[in-house]
Order: structure tokens, then C-alpha cells, then sequence
């Protein structure tokens, strides 16, 4: 008030109203609209008006509110939808919509945070990646995509060798682990099986919220007798290789788009002949990734699943990811459907699950009867 006042008094002694603005920091706007307030109305209209809404039609009357408040409290599991259905019986026109019953809700504490689910396997260092001969590490990711000129999606698979740099395969494909799973038989036919394949943890590959970050594609690749070499999550340099290849598509390849899928299948084809066999290679002093590359001996066979040691068990895993112990079902994963698991146990109420060398959970067994191998294991351990 002591502003405006002193801004009135001296705009009216002749001072000008662009200067006193300037020392009252306000615009010329304000100063004017100051000055039309007290010409019209003296002394009162200097007085700060009150900027409450003239009408707000968001707002819900009082007894809707509380009748809200009360369906919530008598039906804790109710949700805004059907709070809206009961009291629509009730106030027929009147009744709020079910996004003011939500708002009504969040406002009076009746909302409670839903836990985000964390992610249940992580990487967190980087991983340590030596290929010192051909097949030691496969790297596979999904180059990033882009439209063919009739608009067709063009989403290629990339799997390359680490040690010679030879690209195995660049095909246009789907981030389904079923097209994933079909394109990686048709090199392992090709070019055997290798040691490690190292991946991100993107979809189909990785599944963070899953046991072991296992997923269909890389259980079966695990049950192949394959590593599964994680790179940590946002760090495209823990794969720099195959990021550089990636590169050179973006700039070879990419950047004049082919007029349909079909023909951006041919072109990367193409590209991947002269990558393979025409371009020399620093790394590889001069010589083409074709004339390093030898095919892996190993052939896609799935290891049979057993489990060493006397104490341990051995449980098959339903599609759905269920495993029965003693009449108990027990989910693990779906992930392992349709493979065998190992049961190692702990104690008698308690069992370590495996697959092949991965630990993917310790379950707590209600009804576990135990064998003449897990009373010989229990034995050992208690002369230990």
C-alpha cells in the first residue's frame, strides 16, 4: 500500500510515470492501472482485490464431497469409477465426474502411492570383455530405426563377432524374442555356437524385473551353454565395437533410405558383403574381418539339466513358470518355462534355485519332505 501511495503522490506533483517506474521496479502497465484506481475511486481503490474466481465450476459441493469421503472409508478398494456409479444413484446430474471424485480423493489422503517396482537385477560395473580368438564373444543389439520411403519400418538385428569384427548378421527384424530367437538359429546353424554373446539390457535380451535378468531368448541361449555378458544400463560404450558398426550403418546406409523394406534388406546386404569382405581392417593389420573369421565348432545343442551335488534336486518348470514341491506350487519365472531347475536346500524350510550356473532365488518351501540325498547333505554339512 505504502508504494502505491507514494508512486500516486508523486505522479501527481508532475513526476513522470515512466521514471518512477523504473525506481519502483514495476511496469508502466501497473503504474497506470495504479493511477485509474485512484482517479476513480480515491484512497479505495488502491486496495489489493481479492483474485478468487468469480465461479468455479470444478468445485463439488460440500455434501458430494462428503459423501465421497464416506464410500471411500466404508470401501477402502474402491476406485473413482465405481464411487462415481454409487453416488450417481444418489445425485443423479449432480454427481461429479470421476476425475473430480479422483481429485477429491487425492486431496483428502484416501489415494495411497502405489511402489513402483524396482528393478530386481541390475549391472552395475562394466563388463570385463576379452575376445582373444573367434566365437570367445558374440555382441548383438537392435540398431536404431528409421522409416524406408513408402514409411515401412527398417529395425535392423546386428550380431557381430568381437575378435575378427565380422557382422554375422544384419537383418531387418522385430524386437520380438520369437523373430529374434528364429534369426539367431539361422546363425547358429550357419556359424556354431559361441562362448559369450554380450547384449544391453533392452528388450528381448534382458528383463530387469526377471530372476538372473533372464528372458525366453537368453534362458535358451544360457541352456545353449552360452554367457550372457550384460552391458550396464545408458552406457552404449560398454559395447563400443558394435556401436561404431552402428555408426557406419547410420552413415552408409541410414542417411538414403530405400524406397520399401524389401529393398533396405538388399542394400544392407550389400553393405555388410563390403564390410566383411572388401574393407581392410586396422585393427586386424590391413586384413578383411572374412579372412580372420573361423566358424565356431560348437553346435546348437541344448546341455541336458542336471544338477551336481548329493543334496541337490531337480524340478521342471511349467510354461507358466511354476515349479511343485511337495504339492506346492512355487512361480519362479516364465523365462525358464518349459526347462528343468535345481533345488538346492538350505535348510528344511528353505532352497536355493538354480539354472545351470545361475542362482535365479532363494523360495521358502511350506511342505518339504526330505529325501535319503537331502538328509545325506544335511548330514555333511553338520559333521562341517
Amino acid at each position: 500500500m505504502s508504494i502505491k501511495l507514494e508512486l500516486v503522490k508523486r505522479s501527481e506533483a508532475g513526476e513522470p510515470l515512466s521514471r518512477l517506474c523504473r525506481e519502483f521496479g514495476i511496469s508502466r502497465t501497473t503504474g497506470h492501472k495504479w493511477l485509474k484506481r485512484f482517479r476513480e475511486r480515491g484512497y479505495d481503490g488502491l486496495t489489493e482485490l481479492s483474485r478468487r474466481p468469480k465461479s468455479a465450476p470444478l468445485a463439488a459441493a460440500e455434501d458430494v464431497v462428503v459423501a465421497t469421503l464416506e464410500v471411500r472409508d466404508e470401501h477402502p478398494r474402491w476406485g473413482p469409477e465405481t464411487i462415481h456409479g454409487v453416488l450417481k444413484r444418489r445425485f443423479g446430474s449432480q454427481t461429479p465426474s470421476t476425475r473430480t471424485i479422483a481429485r477429491i480423493l487425492k486431496r483428502a489422503n484416501r489415494v495411497r502411492a502405489r511402489k513402483r517396482r524396482g528393478a530386481k537385477n541390475i549391472v552395475e560395473d562394466a563388463p570385463s570383455v576379452v575376445a582373444t580368438a573367434c566365437n570367445d564373444v558374440w555382441t548383438i543389439d537392435f540398431k536404431g530405426w528409421w522409416r524406408a520411403l513408402n514409411g515401412e519400418r527398417c529395425e535392423p538385428l546386428t550380431v557381430r563377432d568381437a575378435h575378427s569384427r565380422m557382422v554375422l548378421g544384419c537383418v531387418l527384424c522385430s524386437t520380438r524374442g520369437a523373430d529374434v530367437r528364429r534369426e539367431m538359429e539361422r546363425l547358429f546353424r550357419r556359424y556354431g555356437v559361441p562362448k559369450a554373446i554380450q547384449c544391453d539390457n533392452g528388450t528381448p535380451f534382458v528383463c530387469a524385473r526377471a530372476p538372473a535378468g533372464l528372458t525366453k531368448l537368453s534362458a535358451w541361449w544360457v541352456s545353449l551353454g552360452i554367457q550372457i555378458i550384460r552391458s550396464r544400463p545408458g552406457c552404449p560404450q560398454d559395447n563400443g565395437g558394435h556401436e561404431r558398426m552402428h555408426r557406419e550403418i547410420a552413415e552408409d546406409v541410414q542417411v538414403a533410405p530405400a524406397r520399401s523394406a524389401k529393398a533396405q534388406q538388399g542394400v544392407l546386404d550389400r553393405w555388410r558383403q563390403t564390410f566383411n569382405r572388401v574393407r581392410p581392417h586396422r585393427a586386424l593389420n590391413g586384413k578383411t574381418p572374412a579372412e580372420v573369421y573361423v566358424r565356431s565348432g560348437t553346435p546348437m545343442v541344448a546341455r541336458p539339466p542336471i544338477y551336481p551335488g548329493e543334496n541337490m534336486r531337480q524340478a521342471n518348470v511349467s510354461p507358466s513358470g511354476r515349479i511343485c514341491v511337495g504339492g506346492v506350487k512355487y512361480f519362479i519365472s516364465e523365462s525358464v518355462g518349459n526347462f528343468a531347475v535345481g533345488l538346492e536346500p538350505i535348510d528344511d524350510w528353505h532352497a536355493r534355485v538354480w539354472f545351470y550356473e545361475l542362482e535365479l532365488m532363494t523360495i521358502e518351501v511350506i511342505h518339504w519332505v526330505p529325501d535319503a540325498h537331502f538328509a545325506a547333505g544335511k548330514r555333511k554339512r553338520s559333521k562341517r
